[in-house]
């Protein structure tokens, strides 16, 4: 062993992963060539630039929002027009947003389980927030990785008041169903007597997969919860969209919830921008998403890469996960080393262990992503290759 690696093993495992984190975001930033350039690899400064032009989207002379008025109700009015529902209501997370819709749901329909997929975000990266705070009860219809089917919902062996549909579903690999199995899916609830709620963090996106308008993606559920971030880089929010009846009892329990918030400008400006800016460019970053896609998978084969999996393997939104059969701290150093080195950043995110050897990391295709052709794509999937450890390869 040398001293290089016998220092490296004294070093805890929380350590090495934070000093790797930090060299990735430093290599980032120093990146002449990245797939996306998010909010958090941003300055202070940078971010408040970000608002620059924000009086094409709103009158900046009017008074400032005061718990909830103002350009924060103008953006609920924009959103709820883009969904084709009768209202929406601002939150400042998702999390919370959803917590409430469900919450007013059971009170309509007499029965607090909700069925959802076991990788729903819920499930995975809330701590349990629908049972210990909600008082909602969470069934898992499947936990395979893929959506739910209509034999697996109209089957499944206990009632529930409510079935919550994650589009796409990002742990799964960002998989959305065929526009067909999602009205099957649907109706199955339906004869059940359940509502449906989507979980639409990232349902701006998917409207090419589905090859329909938002507000007719929408119109399928009795309620959606959208992000402002994930896609259309907002400082944060989101926004429950449905019946004006429901938001109404939602905007109360957001009171609640405490997230009643003084004022909310900046995010929901940025918000509006976002949905002005941001948008209409995403049917562009699918498409590009699906040539990125292929030149992976040819850039591998090429490389001598003995396995690699691009899921799925035409993404069905701009993001998309890369599977490879390595340990996931020797990729992620390969990755920083050759961002480091080559100013080329491939593969931004962190490597997840998914079990022995075998690994999965995050592609999410942005604007910058579309200065690169699949060539380019194609000799960074070489430079990364080669700097794995020959005795893995």
């Amino acid at each position: 062993m040398t001293d290089t690696a016998a220092q490296d093993e004294r070093v805890p495992d929380e350590d090495r992963k934070a000093q790797l984190r930090e060299r990735r975001l430093a290599a980032h930033r120093g990146a002449r060539r990245v797939m996306a350039r998010f909010g958090f690899h941003q300055t202070l400064r940078e971010r408040l630039a970000r608002l620059e032009g924000a009086a094409d989207v709103y009158d900046l002379d009017t008074l400032s929002d005061v718990y909830g008025d103002g350009v924060v109700e103008a953006l609920e009015t924009k959103v709820a027009a883009l969904l084709g529902t009768e209202a929406a209501a601002f939150f400042p997370t998702g999390t919370m947003a959803q917590q409430v819709a469900l919450r007013c749901w059971a009170g309509r329909t007499g029965n607090p389980t909700v069925a959802l997929h076991a990788l729903g975000h819920p499930e995975v990266h809330e701590r349990n927030a629908f049972s210990e705070v909600g008082g909602l009860r969470p069934v898992r219809v499947t936990s395979e990785p893929r959506q739910p089917t209509a034999a697996e919902v109209r089957d499944f062996e206990e009632p529930f008041g409510a079935l919550m549909l994650e589009l796409p579903l990002r742990d799964a690999g960002f998989v959305l169903p065929a526009w067909e199995e999602l009205t099957e899916v649907v109706a199955a609830a339906r004869e059940r007597d359940a509502v449906v709620h989507f979980d639409g963090a990232r349902l701006w996106e998917s409207t090419v997969h589905f090859g329909r308008p938002l507000e007719e993606i929408a119109g399928l559920a009795d309620s959606v919860y959208v992000s402002f971030y994930k896609s259309l880089e907002a400082f944060g929010g989101a926004a429950l969209a449905g019946p004006a009846e429901l938001v109404a009892e939602a905007k109360a329990w957001r009171h609640r919830y405490g997230g009643l918030v003084f004022q909310q400008f900046p995010t929901a400006l940025s918000a509006l921008l976002g949905l002005e800016r941001e948008l209409p460019r995403l049917p562009e970053y699918v498409a590009h998403a699906r040539v990125v896609a292929a030149a992976l998978r040819e850039g591998f084969a090429a490389a001598g890469t003995p396995w690699a999996r691009v899921y799925p393997p035409v993404p069905h939104t701009h993001d998309f996960q890369v599977w490879l059969p390595y340990d996931p701290d020797v990729l992620g150093e390969a990755a920083v080393r050759a961002a480091e080195e080559t100013g080329v950043v491939l593969f931004g995110g962190a490597w997840d262990r998914r079990g022995p050897d075998l690994a999965v990391t995050e592609v999410h295709v942005r604007a910058a992503a579309l200065e690169w052709s699949a060539e380019d794509v194609k000799a960074a999937v070489g430079e990364f290759v080669a700097r794995l450890p020959d005795r893995v390869r």
